[in-house]
């Protein structure tokens, strides 16, 4: 059995498990490995960039934003923006009297704090990890499932092991998910170095 969408990856559960009475609940194994994905895959078919507006101290972090690769802003010459630690930020922020073109960055809860706030509006370029997209009924596939989707697979079935009290599968389905994760891992390794 293939697995290349939302439907057939449910089914291919229900099959692993040997279980029809699940129906329910598979998107929520899904749902729960999706968020392990995210939490724990930084592979290059997840960057993106994005024109940003610098005019504030404060900014919202994208909506699909994981983590930040680089931030800066398009000046002449371009500004790269230095990540720093809130404590780091609010002990520079002391030495800046007023305001001015941002040097450094941190993130606050769901926002980047810049340091110096800025003293007008800055176009700037942030490129980042963002959140796999998230499978369901009307998104059927997304570049993870086409890529690795035993990695789903193994993914959800250790999500279900627990519902289903089976700790013996639990490492079974643990260790082949950590291995297809690895394999992830590699392969985006190789994109990035640009070898094969």
């Amino acid at each position: 059995m293939s697995i290349t969408t939302y439907s057939e990856l449910k089914s291919a559960i229900a099959d692993w498990l040997l279980r029809d009475d699940l129906t329910a609940v598979i998107p929520s194994f899904i749902s729960l490995a999706e968020a392990k994905f995210n939490r724990r895959i930084r592979d290059y078919r997840m960057m993106k960039r994005a024109t940003v507006t610098i005019d504030d101290e404060y900014e919202d972090v994208p909506a699909d934003w994981l983590q930040t690769v680089r931030y800066q802003i398009n000046a002449t010459p371009v500004v790269t923006l230095e990540y720093v630690t809130p404590d780091q930020a609010a002990e520079e922020k002391v030495g800046y009297v007023s305001a001015g073109k941002p040097k450094l960055f941190t993130v606050v809860g769901t926002q980047f704090q810049h340091v110096p706030a800025p003293d007008s509006s800055y176009t700037g370029e942030l490129t980042y990890y963002s959140k796999i997209t998230a499978l369901s009924d009307s998104v059927t596939t997304n570049w993870l499932l086409e890529a690795a989707p035993d990695l789903y697979l193994y993914g959800a079935l250790m999500e279900a092991a627990p519902y289903l009290d089976d700790q013996e599968k639990l490492a079974t389905w643990s260790g082949l998910m950590q291995q297809a994760m690895e394999n992830i891992r590699l392969e985006s390794d190789r994109a990035s170095v640009g070898s094969s």
